[in-house]
């Protein structure tokens, strides 16, 4: 009496198809997950923003520099206007935040665009930042995740 050693081809076949249909199930699952992990990309980049413009202020506040004044944040220079770090494209907040990998920074009209890089329609997956420079306004920080 001889005993079978393995698999026929036919069994083989049989799961590979199995696991075909199973993966047909499970990919565009993950095809969503994409745009979930920029959709919160962005916004942890919204709150990174928000913190380091607080922590910015309350430096310069205890430093007890000028409104208008530079302070030194982990060794880089962050230009302010009225307590918060400026919204020029170098030296500002993009300073304050020290690392936007990820991202592409540009400015327009005043404000600053942190656009999500591989994003479906970059200009609709990006976090704002716009200083408000009248009276030591916070700064208007925002972010759209519609074409993350």
């Amino acid at each position: 009496m001889q005993r079978q050693q393995g698999f026929t081809l036919i069994e083989l076949v049989m799961v590979i198809v199995i696991l075909g249909i199973l993966a047909s199930f499970a990919v565009p699952r993950f095809a969503d997950i994409t745009v979930d992990a920029r959709v919160s990309t962005v916004r942890g980049l919204e709150g990174s923003i928000r913190s380091a413009a607080a922590l910015a202020k309350a430096t310069a506040i205890v430093q007890s520099k000028a409104a208008n004044e530079s302070i030194s944040m982990e060794g880089a220079s962050v230009a302010m206007a009225s307590f918060y770090p400026t919204d020029a494209a170098t030296g500002g907040i993009t300073n304050a935040l020290a690392d936007t990998s990820g991202f592409t920074v540009a400015s327009s009209g005043g404000t600053l665009f942190f656009t999500k890089n591989g994003a479906t329609t970059p200009s609709n997956c990006a976090a704002t930042y716009d200083q408000q420079v009248i009276g030591g306004t916070a700064p208007s920080i925002s972010s759209v995740t519609t074409g993350c």
